[in-house]
């Protein structure tokens, strides 16, 4: 039989943080530039959507400048896509990555950067400086090449 006690515990989920990969570290890809990010992201993208619908990704980095992986975020409609910090930053800390790069595609081909694409960039640098992971890039990834808001210095 229960006991009051027991009949009065609270239950609450365990949670398991926890990061597996198949890739040896000497394996993995080094960014040595915005150019070596945006190759990398270009392979990962589905040609049937780059110019159909907005994406938006991170690639997670270690402390050797490695990626780890890339993690899909969202996808959206062929105008828009959110890009939830939250979420942003909850797959860097569970890959327990030292950096990341975002990435989203403009389906229309235009290589420029919205205010919302600065802006985001610029809160997510800010965010990153708290949790001790560097924001390196925001890279607008299109099928005829990239921008890189760092490399213009809009971030």
């Amino acid at each position: 039989m229960e006991t009051q006690q027991e009949k009065n515990r609270i239950q609450v989920a365990e949670i398991q943080l926890s990061y597996k990969t198949k890739v040896k570290p000497s394996e993995r890809p080094k960014i040595c530039s915005s150019k070596d990010a945006f190759n990398i992201l270009l392979q990962t993208w589905d040609d049937e959507k780059i110019e159909f619908v907005e994406e938006f990704r991170v690639m997670l980095i270690n402390r050797a400048n490695r990626v780890l992986g890339i993690v899909n975020i969202s996808t959206g409609s062929n105008t828009g896509t959110v890009a939830d910090p939250k979420i942003i930053f909850a797959a860097a800390l569970k890959a327990n990555a030292c950096s990341l790069i975002m990435a989203h595609n403009h389906p229309s081909g235009n290589r420029q950067a919205s205010k919302a694409d600065i802006d985001l960039s610029n809160r997510m640098r800010a965010g990153g400086k708290l949790l001790d992971i560097d924001v390196l890039d925001h890279i607008i990834v299109t099928t005829e090449g990239y921008l890189s808001l760092m490399d213009e210095g809009l971030m």
